[in-house]
């Protein structure tokens, strides 16, 4: 077999429509010029135009754009970052403003040279946001910032709308898949922002076609559940480059669409699930369900009393 056979073929489903409208091209324009970096771009989504062009939403990372882990699935530059931008918060709140944003998604490159993991930056973005877009809801999406509790407490306090960090695999692939992050870590870390805020909504993701079986799937949901996370995102994995892992298998719409109606018998307040979907993809979305899910839960337990 030749080494162009051993590559799947991307089926038609995966196939995007590219917008480049002024909504696209005013929205790059701007985060050149106020000097920031989007997951959008640097981690290549297959999102951008729709989510550029048409929804207007955008995903920020903050802490600059060099990671200092190597994910054999993620795209993003890894190196030695550069030292703290602290008038960065300001920029992605002045940004925010501008563009009007309903929802926004901060996320940021993991950064393991720093003692609290990049924590203080991004409970001052959450803030400084906060000031003003007061009527903005805001979702993190950090990395595990080590494990370290007082990291993580910091952010918390920092009280954004939704907590979301990713899992990205099922147990038995992360070693495989992700750099110093774990499974069980991943998931501590979930469970201790629910503990920490219990009436903010924690999330997670998980990319599939890296090999997993369908019961390894449904036990990461299990894992998810135990560990109280209210929303869920399923997505294809896609090779950002020859270099990182391949693609093992695409999944069918169909199918996924069978992995969203399991995880909702689970208990999610909401699932995202399709070839397409990443953590941030539909966000907006995702908010208004976990905030009605929860005000459905108000009124049952009310009624109950």
């Amino acid at each position: 077999m030749s080494k162009k056979e051993e590559h799947l073929r991307k089926p038609d489903w995966l196939k995007i429509k590219l917008n480049t409208n002024e909504n696209y091209t005013g929205l790059k324009k701007m985060m050149r010029e106020k000097k920031l970096h989007t997951v959008c771009e640097e981690a290549k989504c297959p999102n951008i135009h729709e989510c550029w062009a048409v929804r207007r939403t955008a995903t920020f990372m903050i802490l600059g754009d060099v990671c200092t882990r190597a994910c054999r699935f993620c795209a993003v530059k890894t190196g030695l970052p550069t030292e703290l931008d602290w008038a960065e918060p300001e920029r992605v709140a002045d940004s925010v403003q501008l563009m009007n944003l309903k929802h926004v998604v901060v996320t940021a490159v993991a950064r393991d040279d720093l003692k609290d993991g990049g924590a203080a930056v991004f409970a001052e973005t959450v803030r400084a946001i906060r000031r003003k877009s007061p009527f903005t809801s805001i979702e993190v999406l950090p990395s595990d910032m080590g494990g370290i509790e007082e990291n993580l407490k910091m952010l918390m306090d920092a009280r954004p709308d939704i907590l979301n960090h990713n899992i990205e695999t099922v147990k038995r692939l992360t070693p495989r898949v992700r750099a110093r992050a774990t499974y069980d870590r991943s998931l501590e870390f979930l469970r201790r922002a629910k503990e920490m805020q219990p009436d903010i909504p924690t999330k997670s993701s998980i990319m599939i076609g890296l090999g997993e079986t369908k019961e390894e799937i449904i036990e990461a949901m299990d894992d998810l559940r135990v560990h109280n996370v209210d929303i869920v995102t399923i997505g294809q994995y896609l090779q950002p480059s020859k270099k990182h892992l391949k693609v093992q298998k695409y999944y069918h719409p169909d199918e996924f669409a069978e992995l969203r109606d399991i995880a909702m018998t689970k208990g999610f307040s909401h699932c995202e699930a399709g070839p397409l979907v990443r953590s941030s993809y539909h966000a907006d979305e995702q908010v208004n369900a976990a905030t009605k899910a929860k005000q459905k839960l108000g009124e049952v337990e009310t009624l109950e009393a």
